[in-house]
């Protein structure tokens, strides 16, 4: 997956933007649209403790390919800064148009749905750094 882009970089040169650029725009807990591989995505991301946290609004088109893509990047981050765990959240419960194909994709990979307090319902799952479920 070396090859996957995430608004035009690839993951190698994301993790090689500085910290305070990292922080400042990835990491601010702001909702940010971006595209990977070819899925577009709104989403915020913020370390909370020794978790990475990602928390997915909106995923239009991709196929299976842009969550492992997300995944794989988010345990290089995470295990190079010394994170523990990795925590998603996907707003694809209560969907006008519904991603089936997300949906069966979410499940198959064993997130689960959760009420969380001031996130709403969402498909949920929290792991290991490196144990993204196959």
């Amino acid at each position: 997956m070396s090859n996957i882009l995430l608004e035009g970089y690839t993951t190698d040169e994301i993790l090689s933007l500085p910290a305070e650029l990292m922080q400042a725009i990835i990491l601010s807990d702001e909702a940010l649209v971006f595209k990977a591989w070819s899925a577009n995505m709104l989403g915020r991301f913020c370390v909370s403790g020794d978790t990475l946290i990602m928390e997915l609004a909106h995923v239009d088109g991709g196929g299976e390919g842009a969550l492992p893509a997300l995944a794989s990047l988010a345990n290089r981050y995470a295990q190079r800064e010394g994170l523990q765990f990795l925590e998603w959240r996907v707003h694809a419960v209560h969907c006008a148009k519904p991603n089936l194909k997300l949906r069966r994709v979410l499940e198959r990979r064993g997130f689960v749905v959760r009420e969380l307090p001031d996130v709403g319902e969402c498909f949920w799952l929290r792991s290991a750094v490196n144990t993204w479920p196959n």
